[in-house]
Order: structure tokens, then C-alpha cells, then sequence
């Protein structure tokens, strides 16, 4: 007999159930559900993904899934195909094979004595793709996804491509996916982990040359994107988001486009909302419950009812690399997230950012190294990585500032600028800031965005600007709820170049710009809360001994013989042993970015990752590097994995690779 919904149930934790395919793959899970689940089935909540169970998203998994399965789910921390200690190789991300086995998860677990039939996916970033990704091929048992920190359009809002321009995340985020996918399965689950760890070293592809074969939207990136049709997505959809995120666009998109789906986006760095940064936070796990509650369990939660948009209007401040806090108020809106809003317009003028048009003579022509003060695509790692000051790239770049506004402005949704331009060259870039200006001058950035010019027209067919042709360009800024001050003025800036964010374009440029305006959508009220949640609530964090702490490094440096400027990073994110089954794990990332303001042909990136595992006097490490140039007609790229045991070196791979330029 079913218990009462609000009982809570003990429970027990299965560290490696095994998930056999059809094609005999064996998938590891790890597994919380309640004690009784035999004699009372329940939900399943499946999280998916590639970054290992054993040692990689321990911290967040002992916030949450415990905290469900008490209250009678079963919840599932699947590693993919191919990483931590489930079997096989991983080829790419978002692959047809990775999506058609999570079909095959999802209704291997429905079929379970355990489970009442039904599934959830969630899942943030990569979790929060593919829940999404899977929802879309619409298994019967997935009746409900809660995504966060997610996109719709693979080629518009990932770590590749921004506004058809290459992302240095591209190399970035592909540098690290070569090292947390070249780790060892943990030898206390596995007797065959060498020959799986073989295989997986000898298999792993170089991601970002594969990401880089493809500089348009063509169906590899189709593929994996939702919004090329949402009506395939039949599960009920709860889309969370965060304004100090990269993926700041999904959640209205997703309001708008599917029935009953609804959407939150606070003030967030790229972390569930129960212990991301900055405050404040929410009680996620419990706004969760309700969703899965109805959807999985037929309850009257009230979901239905919940305004279809909660979003945090920040409070305009003072920049900085990083807040504990950001002030600010919950407002909502019933129907619909923000196209419906009204927008003010002002005019990019000579005289400044102007209510009433006029004329323009200006040109863009920015150092290759604007855009120090960008801060990281997507902030994650809870150091210094937020957009700064934005004087430094201000004063590199054209900038048009309105007058003191005489009224509080809440700029919530997505600003339009739309320009007419011509180019000096049939290839550039644009960068787009709006600014919060400050009676001091400090320079806040409220949202930005870019485009390569080739993709005015299309992401899909790109074609070069004709020189000296002007043109009509729109461009969206991302997603925002922003309170500028009455008294503060508003700033938009245009650069030609946007580093280390971006790949540069292949030659200095010169923009003249003739026309301009910016619409700003407006939203009235917001002086109170709208929307109250409830205080965080969290399982009992992971027990770990720490054996070397964490230190994160960001330094710009300036080589005064040279004339290089290079972003230095190092995040060293420690080593600890897990105190429950005694893995040791560590990790250290190296980054540099350089450039010589003159000379976008300069560019260049550079990563290293260590990754460290100890079992029982097994030492297991990878040291992984990656680096990419350009020149005028092609990117280079070479990558070395080397893989070691109690230090001897047992593997090792170079790859090179040489890629044309796309109309980028």
C-alpha cells in the first residue's frame, strides 16, 4: 500500500547496478531509492552523464539525490557509454548512441519491480542537453524533464559558436572533455579496468577538431537542437537557469515554445540553485518535489498554477569578477516569459545614446586584445571568472552613452541593436556590450552579444561582407532582468574584437557605422518580491579527506619586449580521498590565452590538465595538452595524451590536425 506523500522512507544506496544494453554494453549506475521500493514502487529520477559517478559529481549527487529518494523516488546517476565505470567508448557528445541509450535506460528501469513505471530526467549542462535531447525522441515512461543551465540550439548557445563566431570555450571546454574522458574506470568496481582504460585512451576522439570541421549550422549541430522542432517534446518540462550562466536564453525560449512548461532563472553562476553562487539561493530540491510530485506521482502540487516565468530582477551594482550576493527582487509573470514586454528604443548617435535619431559617423576598430574584461563564457568554478569593469575594454572600443535616466529602468528580456554598417574587409566580427554606467564611471555590464558578419543572413550559408558596402545587421543581446538607477546612465559598446572570448577574425578590421538603435525591453513594477521560494534544503554534504586544497589562479600578464597580453589561469581544484570507498581523486587545469593587440594572427590558446587517481598504491594520471593557432586561411591544432601507471608511462598519443577557415 502507498505511503502518504509527505513520509519520509529510509533508504538504501547501491553503488554499481549495471545496466546491460542490447548491444551488451554495460552501463554503471549508481542508485538511492527508498528501502520498501520492492513492496511500494516508485519514480525514477535519471541523471545522466559523462562526468563519474565514483569521484567526479560526488559533492552535488550527496546534496540530492539522497534528499529525493526519502521522499520516495528512486534516483539513478547513470555514467554514459564510454566514461567512468560503465563499458565502451564515447565518440562526440549528444551522439544518436548516446540518446538511444538512454531510451534504452529508460525503459529498462520502468520495467523494474521497483519503479511504478514512470521517469524523470535532470540534469544541468550536459544532463540538461541531453534530458531535453531525450524528451524529444518521447519514450513513453519519460513524463516530466527539469533542465538546467541548457540550451535549444546547439550552434547558437553552446561552448562552440556564439553569433556564428568561434568560442575559445571551443578549445577550452574540448581540452577538458580530453582529459575527464581519458580517466580510468575506479579498479574497485572493474577487474578488466586496464583493458577498459586501453580502450578508451586508444578510442578518445580530439574533440575540437571535430567540433571545428563544422563553422556553420549544418545537421551535425542540428541534430541534438530542440528547437528545430519542439512538438516532439511530450514530457512535462521545468527549464532553470542563472543570469551569471552562459546558457541564459533556453529558459524563455523554452516558456514560450512548449505548452505547460514553466521557467526560473536567478542570479546563478553555472550551478544547481540549492548551493550555487550568488545568493540568493532557493529551495530547488523542494520547487523539484512539486514538479515531480505531479507529474510522476498525479499529486496536486499546484505546479499547474505557478506563474509560467520567476525571474530574479538583479539590482544594478558595482562590477566585479565575482559576488557572494547579488540584491535585487523575484518578479513573475503569469503567461508567456518576456516577448510580450514593451521596449524602449534609443538611438546610436554622435551625440551619444539618443531618445531621438541622428546622425552617425563612427568607426570600430578595436586592438586584437579587447575584451580582458569579459570574464569566462560560463562561469562554473566559483572563482574570479564574472565580467569586470568594462572600462579598460571600453576605452578600446566605439561607446555611446545615454543621458542620467530619470526613472529606474528594468531592462528584462532580450535588447536588440540593429546597425547599418560597412566593412573594410569581407570578413569581421562585432562585439556588443550594454553597459551600467555609474556616476564614477565604473562600468557594469548588464548583457552582451556578438556576431561573425559572414552569418548576418545565415548560420546555415554564411556569406562575406563586399568591403565598403553598408549593410543592415540585427543582432539579440542575451536574456537579462536588470535595474539600472535612476541618476546611472546606460552605455552600449561595439568592438571589433572580443579576446580571449572569441577566435579573432583573420585580419584587422575597420567598421563604419552610419545608423543605430537599441530596443530595450521594459518591465514595469518589480518594487517587491512577486514570488517567494522556499530556503534551500540539502542531503548531508560528501564526506572526503582533503589531501590537497584548492587554489585558482587568474593573471594577466603583459610581456613588455613583445608586446603580448596573455589570460593565465590555473585552477587547481585539489585532491581528496572519499571517505566512504577510499578513491583519490585530483585535478588541475592550465590555460593560456596571447595576443598581440596588433596582430590577430597572434592568437593563440593553450591548455593542460592533470588527472589523478589512487587506489589501494595505484597511482593512475593523464597529462593532457592542447593548442590551437591560425592563420589567414586555416586553424592548427595539436593535442598530446599520456597516460601513466604508478608513474611509468603506458600510453601516449599525438594528434595534429590542420582545418580551413569557414567564412571565419
Amino acid at each position: 500500500m502507498s505511503q502518504a506523500p509527505n513520509t519520509l522512507r529510509e533508504i538504501t544506496e547501491t553503488p554499481d547496478l549495471g545496466i546491460t544494453l542490447s548491444d551488451g554494453c554495460r552501463l554503471s549506475a549508481r542508485v538511492w531509492m527508498p528501502e520498501d521500493a520492492g513492496d511500494d514502487p516508485v519514480p525514477v529520477i535519471l541523471e545522466y552523464l559523462p562526468y563519474r559517478k565514483r569521484d567526479g559529481t560526488c559533492a552535488r549527487d550527496a546534496l540530492t539525490h539522497p534528499w529525493f529518494a526519502r521522499r520516495g523516488y528512486a534516483c539513478l546517476r547513470v555514467d554514459i557509454r564510454g566514461n567512468g565505470d560503465s563499458q565502451g567508448v564515447m565518440e562526440d557528445e549528444y551522439t544518436p548512441q548516446e540518446l538511444a541509450d538512454a531510451v534504452e535506460v529508460i525503459d529498462w528501469v520502468a520495467a523494474q519491480p521497483w519503479c511504478n513505471g514512470k521517469v524523470g530526467m535532470m540534469g544541468i549542462s550536459w544532463g540538461g542537453f541531453n534530458g531535453l535531447q531525450v524528451a524529444a525522441l518521447a519514450p513513453d515512461p519519460l513524463k516530466a524533464v527539469i533542465t538546467l543551465c541548457s540550451t535549444v540550439d546547439r550552434f547558437a548557445d553552446d561552448i562552440h559558436y556564439k553569433g556564428g563566431c568561434l568560442l575559445n570555450e571551443n578549445l577550452g571546454w574540448g581540452a577538458t572533455m580530453w582529459a575527464y574522458s581519458s580517466r580510468a574506470p575506479d579498479p574497485a568496481l572493474r577487474e578488466d579496468w586496464r583493458e577498459m582504460w586501453r580502450e578508451r585512451l586508444t578510442a578518445e576522439p580530439f574533440l575540437p577538431a571535430v567540433w571545428l570541421r563544422h563553422q556553420r549550422r549544418d545537421a551535425y549541430w542540428q541534430h541534438g537542437s530542440v528547437i528545430e522542432n519542439f512538438s516532439t517534446i511530450k514530457a512535462k518540462v521545468l527549464a532553470v537557469g542563472g543570469w551569471g550562466d552562459a546558457y541564459k536564453n533556453a529558459v524563455p525560449q523554452l516558456v514560450e515554445a512548449l505548452p505547460g512548461a514553466k521557467g526560473i532563472v536567478g542570479p546563478w553562476v553555472h550551478k544547481y540553485p540549492h548551493f550555487a553562487a550568488p545568493e540568493p539561493r532557493i529551495g530547488f530540491l523542494q520547487e523539484a518535489l512539486r514538479w515531480w510530485d505531479r507529474w510522476l506521482k498525479d499529486l496536486d502540487t499546484g505546479v499547474e498554477d505557478d506563474p509560467d516565468y520567476r525571474a530574479y530582477l538583479m539590482d544594478g551594482v558595482r562590477p566585479a569578477a565575482w559576488y557572494t550576493e547579488r540584491k535585487g527582487r523575484w518578479i513573475a509573470e503569469n503567461t508567456g516569459a518576456t516577448s510580450h514586454l514593451p521596449t524602449e528604443t534609443l538611438h546610436l548617435t554622435d551625440a551619444g545614446l539618443t531618445p531621438t535619431a541622428g546622425t552617425l559617423t563612427q568607426t570600430v576598430t578595436s586592438p586584437a586584445h579587447t575584451g580582458a574584461a569579459a570574464g569566462e563564457y560560463c562561469a562554473i568554478w566559483l572563482g574570479p571568472e564574472m565580467p569586470g569593469d568594462q572600462r579598460g575594454d571600453d576605452a578600446l572600443s566605439t561607446t555611446f552613452d545615454s543621458e542620467p535616466l530619470a526613472a529606474d529602468m528594468n531592462i528584462v528580456g532580450a535588447p536588440k541593436i540593429t546597425l547599418g554598417l560597412a566593412v573594410d574587409q569581407p570578413q569581421a566580427q562585432i562585439a556588443v556590450r550594454l553597459n551600467h554606467i555609474h556616476p564614477d564611471g565604473a562600468a557594469t555590464r548588464i548583457t552582451y552579444g556578438v556576431l561573425n558578419l559572414s552569418h548576418r543572413h545565415s548560420a546555415a550559408d554564411p556569406t562575406p561582407m563586399t568591403p565598403g558596402r553598408t549593410e543592415e545587421i540585427t543582432l539579440a543581446l542575451d536574456h537579462i532582468a536588470y535595474r539600472v538607477p535612476a541618476g546611472h546612465r546606460l552605455r552600449v559598446s561595439i568592438s571589433d574584437a572580443y579576446w580571449p572570448l572569441l577566435w579573432p577574425s583573420p585580419s584587422k578590421t575597420e567598421l563604419a557605422l552610419s545608423a543605430g538603435k537599441i530596443a530595450l525591453p521594459q518591465r514595469p513594477g518589480g518594487s517587491n518580491d512577486e514570488y517567494a521560494f522556499p530556503p534551500p534544503e540539502a542531503a548531508d554534504p560528501w564526506e572526503t579527506q582533503e589531501l590537497r586544497p584548492e587554489s585558482h589562479i587568474r593573471r594577466q600578464e603583459t610581456d613588455m619586449v613583445t608586446g603580448a597580453v596573455s589570460l593565465v589561469i590555473k585552477d587547481d581544484f585539489g585532491k581528496v580521498r572519499d571517505a566512504d570507498h577510499g578513491l583519490i581523486a585530483g585535478s588541475i587545469a592550465r590555460e593560456r590565452w596571447s595576443i598581440h593587440p596588433d596582430d590577430p594572427l597572434s592568437a593563440t590558446g593553450h591548455c593542460h590538465w592533470t588527472e589523478e587517481l589512487e587506489r589501494d598504491g595505484t597511482a593512475l594520471r593523464t597529462e593532457t595538452t592542447s593548442t590551437m593557432t591560425s592563420d589567414a586561411t586555416h586553424f592548427h591544432l595539436t593535442a598530446r595524451l599520456e597516460a601513466y601507471e604508478n608513474d611509468i608511462l603506458i600510453y601516449e598519443r599525438d594528434v595534429t590536425d590542420r582545418i580551413p577557415r569557414d567564412n571565419l
